[in-house]
């Protein structure tokens, strides 16, 4: 990602022990915790949180659940807070003054917590996440050149999505989910996501948003 000289890079930064937990919130007099899950939820969850960090000055640590989980049992025994996937927690001298998890990581809930709470800066971020649209774009190129039909294309992609636990833009979220929407919704089968004619010309979509990514 390329910083220019107006706008600055919010970095994450990686929690994987129990002892970088207590490091990131010892060095950081308020700080917060993201811990991210396995599924879009994650994906979704951060790309609100990311519209925030680009404006506001807070240090975010991050924590993968599955592979870290000795860091994410350490923060809910701090915390007192019962562990939740994707989690966002604020704490203030290493206590935790906000907490909210899963699909509750809205813009409602985290607006006012960012504007009574922390430091707006004085430029803007671009957050470094870690997402990867490439298996995205070469599923796409491959029903565009023929070689999926609209079934599996449609299945690959959303089973795709809703396994990626990415942290992501908020913009990038909003590209990946325009063609099928939540995959949660999905169970199989074009006439659970609408016939052709509702849905439009899915090839032409699929072409659209190659060009957008």
């Amino acid at each position: 990602m390329t910083q220019t000289d107006s706008t600055a890079q919010q970095v994450l930064i990686p929690l994987t022990t129990p002892e970088e937990v207590d490091t990131f919130l010892a060095q950081y007099p308020q700080a917060a915790v993201f811990k991210a899950g396995t599924c879009h939820k994650t994906m979704q969850g951060f790309g609100v949180l990311e519209t925030f960090l680009a404006k506001h000055e807070l240090p975010v640590g991050f924590i993968r659940v599955v592979d870290w989980r000795p860091a994410s049992n350490h923060v809910a025994e701090l915390s007192g807070l019962q562990h939740q996937s994707p989690q966002f927690i604020i704490f203030k001298n290493g206590q935790p003054t906000f907490e909210v998890n899963n699909w509750d990581i809205t813009p409602e809930a985290l607006g006012p917590v960012f504007e009574a709470q922390v430091p707006s800066r004085q430029d803007t971020a671009q957050v470094a996440g870690e997402g990867n649209v490439a298996p995205y774009k070469q599923l796409m190129q491959a029903y565009v050149g023929g070689q999926l039909p609209d079934w599996e294309f449609q299945e690959r992609y959303v089973n795709m999505f809703r396994d990626d636990a990415s942290l992501r833009s908020q913009r990038e979220f909003e590209l990946l989910s325009k063609l099928f929407g939540d995959p949660d919704a999905y169970h199989g089968g074009l006439h659970q996501l609408g016939q052709p004619q509702a849905r439009g010309d899915l090839k032409a979509r699929v072409e659209e948003l190659l060009s957008q990514l």
